[in-house]
């Protein structure tokens, strides 16, 4: 099966998790770079990857690469592509792009260049005056970086944080794929309680719950390139066969979400009802607030995302949750916390100085990472 240079898109910061990702899915040679990691595979491993990773943005598929400063030099190095090997007839194909530290800074002409480059291509190909687009869409990016034209396709569609189980959010919803990330960067597993005590629509758990029942997180969506009748369609159907027979339905959760709204909590239901795993949480409407003094369970793991205060009439709201959490933390000693947010005075509020502080992104804002590790549990007797 012929192979292609295969593009993993992850968010910045994320980079790692993703590439622990694909080293347990059995690949090596990984070049990993700020928000990507670049193998060699076939479409069979795009659909392998599109449907098994859980913190990865999107994959794409390389066209082309090569330096251009003018716009003569981006049609010219388009040109050289033969584009009917990725095009069919019938095929729509938009152009996108971004533009960073490049002479070629006009995202609209940069599309157009390409676009053109690429018609002309395939009309001499096909010995054809208009072309049609009426068919599969097929999604390219040329993307402008210190004026090396980079040209991929996109293999996704929605963005792989789509798993299809969120059809309902509540206020600021965290994308599916942090929320995994954040899950594998602590020191939770399914043999620990989690707890996201300002749950929102569900996500934490239900990602929780999809990683401790290894529920591939594409397995209930499909993909752009499912619709390429030019690329082989069996994968999709093998890959999707051999991720139901590694469904863990054996271990018992101990998974809960809290918050203070009940029509919340009945979206969060809806949600892990939709992804499989409603019988794997708890869920109940409960104010973070009144929380405590002692929490029910002792070694705990609690991972959420509060709100950030970033209004001026909630900050103070956001203030008290942060000392709320200190407190939680000093009546709590054998839990773990993590909490993301943007609010740089968090730690100041909770009065305890975090184990360890990770940068990342929440969509567009930039984000830290609060890490507190607790003991470990103790061994269970055999």
């Amino acid at each position: 099966m012929e192979n292609y240079r295969i593009i993993v898109a992850t968010a910045f910061g994320m980079e790692a998790t993703c590439k622990r990702e694909m080293l347990a899915l059995g690949y090596e040679k990984l070049q990993v770079e700020n928000g990507r990691i670049e193998i060699d595979g076939s479409f069979a491993d795009i659909a392998k990857l599109s449907i098994w990773l859980r913190t990865a943005e999107r994959i794409k598929i390389k066209i082309a690469e090569f330096r251009a400063e003018t716009f003569t030099e981006l049609f010219d190095g388009t040109r050289t592509v033969n584009w009917s090997d990725f095009v069919p007839k019938g095929g729509a194909f938009p152009v996108d792009a971004k533009s960073v530290k490049s002479k070629l800074f006009s995202l609209s002409d940069c599309q157009k260049i390409v676009k053109k480059a690429m018609a002309e291509s395939l009309k001499e190909v096909r010995n054809e005056d208009w072309l049609d687009e009426s068919g599969s869409l097929y999604r390219f990016e040329v993307s402008m970086l210190n004026d090396i034209a980079t040209i991929t396709l996109d293999t996704s569609g929605p963005g792989l944080h789509k798993r299809g189980y969120r059809k309902l959010v509540g206020s600021a919803p965290i994308k599916e794929t942090m929320a995994a990330a954040m899950i594998d960067l602590s020191y939770w597993n399914k043999d620990r309680l989690l707890l996201d005590p300002m749950c929102g629509s569900g996500t934490f758990p239900i990602e929780a719950a999809l990683i401790a029942r290894n529920i591939a997180p594409g397995l209930n969506r499909t993909f752009t390139a499912e619709t390429w009748g030019n690329f082989p369609v069996d994968v999709w159907k093998k890959e999707r066969t051999e991720a139901k027979k590694q469904i863990d339905f054996d271990t018992e959760l101990q998974l809960y979400g809290y918050d203070y709204d009940p029509e919340t909590i009945e979206i969060a239901k809806i949600n892990a009802d939709d992804a499989g795993v409603l019988e794997d949480i708890v869920f109940e409407q409960k104010d973070f607030l009144a929380l405590g003094p002692k929490l029910p369970w002792d070694y705990g793991v609690m991972i959420t995302n509060p709100p950030y205060g970033e209004r001026i009439d909630k900050r103070d709201e956001a203030i008290q949750i942060y000392r709320k959490f200190g407190e939680l933390m000093s009546d709590n000693p054998t839990w773990s916390y993590y909490l993301l947010t943007s609010n740089e005075d968090f730690e100041g509020a909770a009065g305890k100085k975090s184990d360890r502080k990770r940068k990342m992104f929440n969509g567009n804002i930039r984000v830290d990472y609060y890490q507190y590790y607790g003991p470990r549990p103790p061994r269970k007797e055999q």
